[in-house]
């Protein structure tokens, strides 16, 4: 798709009754993402979240799919301390699920994990930029790589990603300029989240774009959809009739 040009739409989900949907909807890869933890866990960040929710998580969704291609997040404290602890959580997650990829942050602070879960044969997405599960490390969710060293570290570390085999790259909340400099310098899929327009594919959380969530406002979403409020007067309706005893009617009994 990269090498033709044509966009990549990738979209999160946890369950399978939504995955269906998104998946019947067209979508090209549908990330089972650690963000479970925000938008079904209610946490604040993404580390309580643990290898067995995300394999629950991708589980459903991978039942649901007929299509997409189907990216599993590897979450917090399941890869950090050794390679053979990041190969371990992959194979759960692949053969548990039956997911056909995982994806996990970092750069060359990650490089022998990247490598190791390559020699197993388990495709590899990489993440660089906002790492949200370094928020307490850098203390804001404000865009990342603005600085010129940093910068030329996330480049480095995309290059060096690309080398070590990962198929694809996710950059989060970065100047759109440098994203742009990213997807130009890689051969592999590079998908934004808040990275601007010029690279080959966006990602967002459904529950965001769809307008379940209310909160969350950051300058890259474009919400599709207002599902809360329109789930929000479905359910009124609902308790008004049941009050109200018109549900069931006649028609809706046996």
């Amino acid at each position: 798709m990269k090498n033709r040009g044509e966009k990549i739409a990738m979209l999160t989900a946890y369950d399978y009754s939504m995955a269906r949907i998104i998946d019947g909807a067209g979508i090209d890869v549908i990330l089972v993402g650690d963000s479970a933890s925000n938008v079904m866990a209610g946490n604040e960040t993404t580390l309580p979240i643990t290898l067995d929710q995300m394999i629950y998580h991708a589980t459903s969704v991978v039942k649901a799919v007929k299509r997409a291609l189907v990216v599993v997040d590897i979450p917090f404290g399941y890869y950090q301390g050794s390679s053979g602890e990041a190969l371990r959580s992959s194979i759960r997650i692949m053969k548990e699920s039956g997911a056909h990829a995982v994806k996990m942050e970092g750069g060359s602070e990650v490089k022998d994990s990247v490598l190791r879960i390559l020699s197993a044969g388990v495709p590899v997405m990489g993440h660089l930029g906002l790492t949200p599960q370094s928020i307490y490390k850098f203390g804001t969710y404000s865009v990342r790589a603005k600085e010129e060293e940093e910068a030329n570290k996330l480049l480095e570390d995309a290059l060096l990603l690309q080398e070590c085999g990962c198929f694809g790259i996710v950059l989060e909340k970065i100047p759109a300029e440098l994203a742009k400099k990213v997807a130009a310098s890689v051969s592999i899929p590079v998908i934004g989240i808040g990275a601007g327009p010029d690279v080959d594919g966006q990602v967002l959380v459904m529950q965001d774009m769809l307008g379940i969530t209310k909160d969350f406002k950051p300058r890259f979403l474009r919400r599709y959809a207002d599902l809360n409020t329109i789930m929000t007067n479905a359910i009124g309706n609902y308790v008004a009739d049941v009050k109200a005893r018109e549900f069931p009617n006649q028609e809706e009994k046996y």
